[in-house]
């Protein structure tokens, strides 16, 4: 009965029972039973065309179809996000509209939004042309003429100064015809724009020198930015006026103006003209400012329609890739017209599956149903533990040092309870619980709020964990009353240590004594767990080898030293007794026969511990050596077997092909198992477990630090400013340093003893994951 018993609580931690099944499913159904399969999410389909390409399998066309229909929903998503808007989360669901409806739409609403948007370019790239044009005219009308006079001044004296001198001092681009023909020696050209201001010095130098000093510029600063008509970006500007003389000069000046990206703008001479142009050109503006602004508010709306309805559209097109994507893992047998697909799936959704495609058969009215038969194979099937919510944040630990082979016992049910223990047995502090409890509660209260959103690196990691945190508060809470640890200061209350040790000299060496013991017996007790579970993974598993030569050595060895330790603290707490166990610990190994004297404990001790020393001398070989060659005998004896199988299989190349890719990856290497039986035993020592009483120490003697030499010391100024000052420091250090580093330290190590020194003792981890065709798993994400 109590056997019984235990099998059942042994059953309840391993994964679910799974089967490799094959799916024989018509053509005509294929599409909505892979369908409903996704929403069920209980199948893991296998992909029996590994040997093809994407272009080379059946549905390649509808996959290109699908990504196609994604890119342009990328498209319109880009569009919101540059307008400000963000996808509606309550799409109204359309019954009537299938793939084919809305690929077109989506078509049509690509190309009418892209037509849209360029017109508002060439339009906005108008205005900003007109825009500037305008402030040319502005400003170089306020120095046209004054500017045009000094020009002309200008260029009489220079000619004057170089009439008939044909030096090597000329300039080099003055004009025959300004010295052969009198009557063109003032007449002057101009050019006016905008150009980039922090390019205007630099333009500057350029005409001066490509001219030889034969121009005249003038610039104006505006004062506001302007939007360059070809970038569609706000740029500082000036605007310049240039008055030239000759075609080669001219020639010069048009090349300078585009490789500075002047923009370039006709100004008239007289005033009359340009007040005309101005009047003109702001007309147009406004004309076209009502234009653009028709245009955006189209736009808006018509985005605003696409919003409403994006999510359902990109749902729709994920789950069709999905379905397309599993479709073409699937065999195509062309005779029978059928798909043919293997996968695995629990035992219990058997009858699940079954309903579903005789579900699919109906609504697509196919003659033929689609056929359920499970395979029998000697390949390994993936790990599928069901969770919820609570206790998957404890699983996700348990899977990041490795996921468990099938049916192999699953340490995340007991790491519910013995890692936030764990955790709380070096962070006791029930004040310091309460705060991490406060701030978990709020992300369990808003889980429905954050869950649906994008959340950064830090806060996602906090709020994926909500649970684990919470329960470790929770167990800090505990473990705080039971230190009598509150900030520390220790209220009296009728357990847990008693607050007269605090602030008394003996008060560390106590809680020295009491911690570290205390460690000793909380890591002798978690390891015997790891080790009983060893023996229950062997049982079930068959392996002999494991159950006396790694259990009943590793139980031997671990109870005659340190189990006895154990007892000795018990005994030694219950009785008052004042041996020193440090002694009886050392001289147990040094001079196991001498007397104890004062440190005996018990009658019968001395004969106790020799025996002791006997069997857990004699558990290291035991451990250390038969396995590794019994490993070997049998690998030896299984390569001989299977060699006088392929010798009768020797007509059937495909069978023996199949026996040495069978094989390969289970070469024996004798080295490797000695190293790993090594390791193994002389990982048993639970100097690992002392950071429990070395961590718990150091956070009650930062807590008293912080207590004592900050708030205390800020009160007995009897001056308000030195209290708020001290009061700031005392939160600021509480929060950092033992509500931030402290519980990550405490997380970190209390992962370290769950990973190396609980699952090492039994846990493989080398099996893989069950991660079945789901809907439920589509993300957001950005193909």
């Amino acid at each position: 009965m109590g056997d019984g018993g235990c099998c059942q609580t042994m059953d309840l931690l391993r994964s679910e029972p799974m089967q490799l099944a094959q799916l024989i499913i018509p053509i005509e159904s294929a599409h909505c039973a892979v369908s409903y399969l996704g929403d069920l999410g209980l199948f893991q389909f296998k992909d029996l065309n590994a040997d093809k390409s994407p272009f080379q399998r059946t549905y390649a066309a509808q996959m290109k179809r699908c990504g196609e229909m994604a890119r342009k929903l990328r498209f319109f998503r880009e569009q919101m996000k540059m307008e400000g808007l963000l996808p509606s989360t309550k799409s109204y669901r359309s019954n009537d509209l299938d793939m084919d409806m809305l690929e077109a739409k989506l078509g049509e609403l690509e190309t009418e939004l892209i037509e849209i948007n360029a017109n508002s370019e060439k339009l906005q790239s108008t205005y900003a042309e007109l825009l500037e044009y305008k402030i040319v005219l502005q400003k170089a009308g306020e120095f046209f003429p004054l500017a045009q006079r000094s020009a002309t001044a200008q260029q009489r004296e220079f000619e004057a100064q170089h009439m008939g001198d044909g030096s090597i001092d000329s300039p080099l681009l003055l004009e025959q015809e300004m010295i052969t023909d009198p009557s063109k020696q003032v007449k002057l050209g101009s050019f006016t724009g905008l150009v980039p201001r922090e390019k205007s010095i630099a333009f500057e130098r350029i005409l001066f020198r490509a001219t030889r000093g034969n121009v005249f510029l003038k610039q104006a600063v505006i004062e506001d930015p302007v939007i360059d008509p070809i970038s569609g970006e706000k740029v500082d500007k000036n605007v310049f006026v240039i008055f030239y003389s000759g075609e080669r000069t001219k020639n010069k000046i048009l090349k300078i103006c585009e490789a500075f990206r002047a923009n370039r703008y006709p100004v008239a001479d007289d005033m009359a003209r340009q007040y005309q142009m101005i009047r003109e050109v702001s007309e147009k503006l406004s004309e076209l400012k009502t234009t653009i602004d028709v245009g955006l508010l189209h736009r808006a709306n018509m985005l605003q329609t696409i919003g409403s309805q994006f999510e359902l559209w990109n749902i729709m097109v994920k789950k069709e890739k999905y379905i397309y994507h599993v479709l073409n893992m699937l065999s195509f047998d062309v005779t029978k017209k059928c798909l043919v697909a293997e996968g695995w799936c629990p035992v219990f959704a058997t009858s699940q599956i079954q309903k579903v495609l005789q579900r699919a058969t109906l609504d697509c009215n196919s003659q033929v149903g689609a056929i359920f038969h499970v395979l029998h194979t000697e390949e390994f099937p993936p790990t599928y533990f069901r969770t919820n919510k609570f206790t998957n944040a404890f699983q996700e630990i348990v899977d990041a040092y490795g996921v468990a082979k099938y049916q192999e016992a699953n340490p995340g049910v007991y790491t519910i309870i013995t890692f936030p223990f764990l955790f709380a047995v070096m962070f006791g502090d029930w004040g310091h619980g309460i705060c991490l409890l406060l701030a978990t509660l709020y992300f369990v209260m808003q889980e429905k709020k954050f869950s649906g959103q994008k959340l950064g690196d830090i806060t996602e990691m906090i709020f994926g964990g909500r649970y684990i945190i919470m329960m470790m508060a929770v167990f800090s809470i505990y473990t705080g009353f039971i230190y009598n640890e509150f900030f520390s200061v220790g209220p009296t209350y009728p357990f847990g240590v008693d607050p007269k040790w605090h602030g008394t000299r003996t008060e560390l060496p106590f809680l020295n004594s009491l911690k570290m013991k205390m460690s000793i017996l909380l890591g002798v007790a978690q390891m015997n767990l790891g080790i009983v579970l060893s023996y229950y993974n062997a049982k079930f598993f068959k392996n002999d080898l494991n159950i006396w030569y790694q259990f009943v050595p590793q139980m031997i060895f671990l109870n005659s030293l340190f189990g006895y330790l154990s007892l000795l603290i018990i005994i030694k707490w219950c009785t008052g007794s004042q041996a020193d166990l440090y002694h009886v610990m050392i001289y147990m190994f040094l001079s196991p026969t001498d007397d104890l004297r004062e440190n005996q404990l018990f009658v019968g001790q001395k004969f106790l511990q020799i025996i002791l020393l006997l069997l857990a001398i004699a558990a290291v070989p035991w451990m250390l050596f038969p396995k590794p060659f019994l490993l070997k005998k049998q690998h030896e004896e299984r390569h001989q077997s299977r060699s006088y199988a392929l010798l009768h299989n020797i007509d059937d190349p495909l069978e023996t092909d199949l026996h040495e890719d069978s094989h390969d990856h289970k070469e024996f290497e004798f080295g490797e198992v000695i190293v790993h039986q090594l390791i193994h035993t002389i990982e048993f020592v639970l100097a690992s477990y002392l950071r429990l009483w070395a961590l718990s120490l150091a956070h009650s003697e930062l807590s008293s630090v912080f207590y004592d030499k900050v708030l205390l010391l800020a009160w007995g100024f009897n001056s308000i400013i030195v209290l708020i000052v001290g009061i700031i420091i005392f939160v600021c250090a509480t929060v950092g340093v033992l509500l931030v580093m402290e519980t990550l330290s405490a997380f970190l190590h209390a992962l370290r003893l769950h990973w190396v020194e609980f699952q090492n003792k039994f846990y493989e981890g080398d099996g893989y994951k069950f991660f079945p065709f789901s809907f439920t798993s589509i993300q957001d994400d950005e193909e």
